[in-house]
């Protein structure tokens, strides 16, 4: 019987079958993912935001105990779970009811943590957060929730509570007690919280959340006022105490921000508003807004630049009157240079929609990511193993196959700072060891990137393609455990990465031994694999030898000869293929390489 191979390129080679079906069974030839549910773009980014909410508020994610040794295990275990995910930002709820996730001055421990808010914890969660997740590679943001202070009736307040030391500065909507932002001393509170945590914990950013005013069926109107008397004390000029009310969320931003900034640019502030802005913005949306129900008006922060990112809330499916892609597309037209992540609902996986509904709106969202920058999932919990139908598994078997860092700011500095020195590369029965030294100031993340090949690799051309970036990772060593048995030689080498995620030079290339022929010649895989004008081929000689390099459509047809019979010392090669100013149409096509008496071939799809 006739292989399942032979049969295919015969299919392929006699016309017989439709262009779709032809690009599929080449992919399924050549062995790429051309077709794949979870990952349908065939272009990994090397920046991508990828984030998670922890909640510590009614204890949503952690801590489940009030054992330090459990809360540390679980928190571990949590960030150990996100790691794998393909996670590489994680936003940390330090503050939720005017309580405190770490040491602090000003207010007491919360109630979620100890069980009591007068009884002291015995660690510090937040720096053990901090070290664990950087210790991953990954960012950590503290979030903190500005203005709600207590849930009436659930727990007993500490007597250094904001809500007992300055009643005046609260009201209540509901069960809940709230600081008003309408009164300067509140503002100059929320504001020295803010620069406590970020003089002295080394976070990566402050992040607020959207509890600004009080949601429906609490919400204040022109009517319901109960921060009547601060308005008439300070109106600043205001007639109005709805425009008043943004103004005050507008000056509270303002005023973090400006802090943040002089104390140290580099650290990232963002806010994730309420998912629509203004009820019928864009057209055809409709729902409860954040602009005239809880009084916030993010556009402002974006256009006075007071903010280096968002995360809407866009907590709806694709389609209707609340529909991801408009609202997603809308944000993203607003931004300027600012950035945009997208919030996912993922909570509701399984009650509104399925996990496919979030997988094609992180799709969507790599699609357009001249728009939007990356997403963030709420939460946590959601991302465990055996929630959301395994979305975790969907994600980081598909979009998330291969790391990200987050994406650069191009308004922060860019300096990159010294590579890594001394890498070694040990191989052991099961896996390769690398080791390098370090000896810049502080935390620093470490992009660590692998090639297979021959020759000592082009570095700017690895870089380049997110698939050789294998891991990010706050530890000086890393275990390779994916290329066993060695029967190529791989290369590898290590790069800084800043806080603004600049990478560094890089360390010195190192490789492994190999037991294939160390005289083989070989040609790697082009890149991009699809491709629209231009595709770069690389290729490696040991010794000396006469190359010729042709291109092929699958019917045989000679497209154009790029080298021939040219004689090439040993080394490592790239040769471009432009398509864009000749008469190719979309499709597959061959790659061939013959070296001496040897003919290796690669296939590649152009599309428009």
């Amino acid at each position: 019987m006739r292989s399942t191979f032979s049969r295919l390129k015969d299919l392929i080679s006699c016309g017989c079958a439709s262009d779709f079906i032809r690009y599929f069974l080449i992919a399924l030839i050549i062995g790429m993912p051309f077709i794949n549910t979870d990952a349908q773009d065939l272009e990994f980014p090397k920046y991508e935001f990828r984030g998670a909410w922890i909640a510590t508020v009614y204890q949503l994610d952690w801590p489940k105990s009030t054992s330090e040794i459990h809360q540390k295990r679980q928190l571990i275990s949590l960030l150990d779970h996100l790691k794998d995910a393909g996670i590489n930002a994680v936003f940390f709820q330090v503050r939720s009811l005017a309580d405190a996730m770490y040491e602090s001055s000003y207010e007491p421990w919360s109630y979620y943590l100890t069980g009591n808010q007068e009884t002291p914890a015995t660690y510090d969660p937040l720096e053990f957060a901090i070290e664990e997740a950087h210790l991953r590679g990954m960012e950590i943001h503290a979030w903190v929730n500005p203005y709600r202070a207590h849930h009436v009736g659930r727990y007993r307040v500490a007597n250094n509570h904001v809500t007992k030391t300055h009643p005046e500065w609260t009201y209540r909507a509901g069960d809940l007690i709230y600081l008003d932002p309408g009164q300067r001393d509140v503002r100059t509170y929320i504001t020295r919280i803010v620069m406590d945590i970020a003089r002295r914990y080394q976070i990566d950013g402050i992040h607020f959340d959207d509890y600004f005013y009080p949601y429906p069926p609490n919400h204040l109107t022109f009517t319901n006022r109960p921060d009547n008397d601060s308005f008439v004390n300070d109106n600043r000029g205001f007639t109005n105490i709805n425009p008043w009310r943004r103004d005050n969320i507008n000056l509270q931003i303002k005023e973090v921000s400006d802090s943040l900034r002089s104390f140290n640019p580099q650290l990232k502030f963002g806010v994730s508003p309420f998912g629509i802005w203004k009820n019928g913005v864009p057209s055809g949306i409709f729902g409860l807004d954040a602009y005239n129900r809880i009084f916030a008006d993010p556009i402002s922060w974006i256009e006075s630049k007071t903010i280096d990112y968002l995360v809407p809330q866009l907590y709806w499916k694709i389609g209707g009157e609340q529909d991801y892609k408009k609202l997603s597309r809308w944000w993203g037209s607003k931004m300027g240079d600012r950035h945009l992540y997208i919030g996912h609902a993922l909570y509701e996986t399984g009650r509104k929609f399925s996990a496919s509904e979030v997988i094609n709106q992180v799709t969507f969202n790599r699609e357009n990511s001249e728009l939007i920058d990356g997403s963030v999932f709420f939460r946590t919990n959601h991302l465990l193993p055996g929630r959301s139908r395994s979305f975790s598994q969907k994600i980081r078997n598909g979009l998330y196959k291969y790391p990200a860092l987050p994406p650069p700011m191009d308004w922060k500095d860019s300096t990159p700072q010294p590579a890594p020195t001394n890498l070694t590369v040990t191989e052991n029965q099961t896996s390769v060891e690398l080791k390098w030294d370090d000896f810049n100031d502080g935390h620093n993340r470490y992009a660590i990137y692998r090639v297979q090949s021959t020759t000592p690799p082009n570095e700017s051309f690895v870089t380049d393609d997110a698939q050789n970036l294998i891991a990010i990772t706050g530890e000086m060593e890393y275990i390779d455990e994916d290329v066993f048995p060695l029967h190529e030689e791989y290369w590898y080498f290590v790069r800084s990465v800043s806080p603004n995620s600049i990478e560094s030079q890089s360390s010195s290339i190192v490789s492994t031994s190999r037991e294939s022929d160390p005289m083989e010649p070989n040609l790697f895989s082009a890149y991009p694999t699809v491709f629209k004008d231009q595709i770069n081929i690389q290729y490696s000689l040991q010794r000396g030898e006469t190359v010729t390099l042709e291109v092929y459509d699958t019917i045989g047809r000679h497209v154009e000869t790029l080298m021939d019979r040219t004689f090439q010392s040993p080394g490592y090669y790239i040769n471009s293929f432009t398509s864009s100013n000749r008469l190719i149409s979309s499709g597959v096509y061959w790659l061939v390489l013959s070296v001496g008496d040897q003919r290796m071939t690669r296939a590649v799809v152009r599309a428009n």
